[in-house]
C-alpha cells in the first residue's frame, strides 16, 4: 500500500499515513536530478511505533507517472554507470537516486540547497533511527520506485554504511525492472542477504515492466536473486526467472490474450465474491480492456494486482523457510 498510495498528491498521501493508518507521517520529498537539473524523484517517509521494540520506518520511491516527460526519460537512459569493483547499473535510476555530474557517488556532499534522494534519506534515516538501537526500516517502490528501492541499499553497501545496513528489514519492489549487470547484482546479493532474506522482488503474471530492459546477448541487464512470481489467479510461488522473460516471444502471444480476457472477466466478479473492497472501479476495466486489443503486459503492471497479489498471498511467501536451500 505504501508503494501505491505515494503516487498521490502530498496532502492526501499524510491523510491517509495518518489518519488511516494511524502512523507518524515523516514527509514527502521531490528530489533534485543533477543531469535533468530539475525534480524528478519522489518519495515519503513514514513510522510505526516510535520509541517500542517494533519501531519501524518506511521508505517508498514513487514510480513512474504516466504523463511525466522526466520519468520516462529516466526509464528510457538504457546507457550504463560503472561502479569500480562493483559493476554496471542503469544511469537513468542511478542519475534519480542522487548521482553526481563529473563525481558519481561520493560518500558525502558539500551543503547545498538541493536535495538528492540517497543522501537525504540517508541522513534523515541515520538521525531517526540513532535514539532506537532496536528501530529497523524497510524500502518499497512500485515499477521506476522499485529500481530506486533496490538501488537505495546497494549505494548504502558500496558506502560501506554497515550500521544502516544492518538496520534494514527488507527491501520489496514491486514490478521492478532490470536495473544492473550481474557482477553489479552479486555484489548486492552479497551485502544484502545474509541468515534472513532480505530483497523481495514481486511479479505479476505478464507484467511488462520486470521483462525491460531485455536480457539477451547483446544486453548485460540481469535480474539478480529469486523472484516472488503471482499467476492471474493470484497464486503465488519463488522461483529463478518469471516465465516469458523477455516478454516478446510469438509463442506467447495467445496466452497473454486469454490471460488478459480472464483478468477482464475477473474484474467483474471480484466485487461480489471476494468483499466491496476488491471492487474493480470502471477506468481499471477499460484499462484492462485496452490491454485486450492491445499491449496485454501493461495493465498487468498496475499497482491493483500488486495489491491483491499481497493481500492473497500466503505469509510464507516472505519468511526464510521457504527460501532456504534456494
Amino acid at each position: 500500500m505504501a508503494a501505491k498510495v505515494v503516487y498521490e498528491n502530498p496532502a492526501h498521501i499524510e491523510y491517509v499515513v495518518s489518519k488511516i493508518w494511524k502512523m507518524e507521517f515523516m514527509g514527502f520529498y521531490d528530489f533534485w536530478n543533477a543531469f535533468q537539473r530539475k525534480p524528478t524523484t519522489q518519495a515519503m517517509l513514514f513510522r510505526q511505533n516510535k520509541d517500542s521494540d517494533s519501531e519501524l520506518i518506511c521508505v517508498s520511491f514513487r514510480g513512474t507517472e504516466p504523463f511525466a516527460a522526466e520519468d520516462w526519460i529516466t526509464d528510457m537512459d538504457l546507457s550504463y554507470f560503472e561502479l569500480p569493483k562493483v559493476g554496471r547499473a542503469h544511469s537513468g535510476f542511478m542519475e534519480a537516486l542522487g548521482l553526481q555530474r563529473g563525481s558519481g557517488w561520493p560518500k558525502d556532499l558539500p551543503q547545498s540547497t538541493r536535495q538528492y534522494a540517497y543522501y537525504t534519506i540517508r541522513e534523515i534515516l541515520k538521525d531517526a533511527l540513532k535514539n532506537n538501537p532496536k528501530a529497523k526500516f524497510i524500502v518499497t517502490g512500485h515499477s521506476l520506485g522499485g529500481a530506486l528501492a533496490i538501488l537505495f541499499p546497494s549505494i548504502l553497501a558500496y558506502h560501506e554504511e554497515k550500521d544502516l545496513l544492518d538496520r534494514l528489514d527488507g527491501v520489496y519492489t514491486f514490478g521492478q525492472p532490470r536495473v544492473a549487470d550481474s557482477r553489479f547484482g552479486a555484489f548486492v546479493e552479497q551485502n544484502l542477504e545474509g541468515s534472513t532474506r532480505k530483497y523481495f522482488r514481486i511479479v505479476y503474471c505478464n507484467d511488462l515492466v520486470p521483462r525491460v530492459p531485455w536480457d539477451n546477448s547483446w544486453s548485460d541487464f540481469q535480474h539478480f536473486g529469486k523472484c516472488i512470481y503471482f499467476n492471474s489467479l493470484y497464486r503465488g510461488d519463488i522461483v529463478d526467472e518469471v516465465p516469458n522473460k523477455n516478454y516478446f516471444s510469438i509463442f506467447m502471444f495467445m496466452p497473454k490474450k486469454m490471460i488478459s480476457a480472464w483478468e477482464l472477466m475477473r474484474g467483474f466478479g471480484m466485487g461480489m465474491f471476494m468483499g466491496p473492497e476488491y471492487k474493480e472501479l470502471k477506468v481499471m476495466r477499460a484499462v484492462r480492456l485496452m490491454g485486450l486489443f492491445g499491449l496485454a503486459g501493461l495493465p498487468a503492471h498496475a499497482p491493483l494486482d500488486y495489491v491483491n497479489s499481497t493481500r492473497f498471498a500466503s505469509p510464507n511467501l516472505y519468511t526464510s523457510k521457504p527460501w532456504l536451500g534456494q
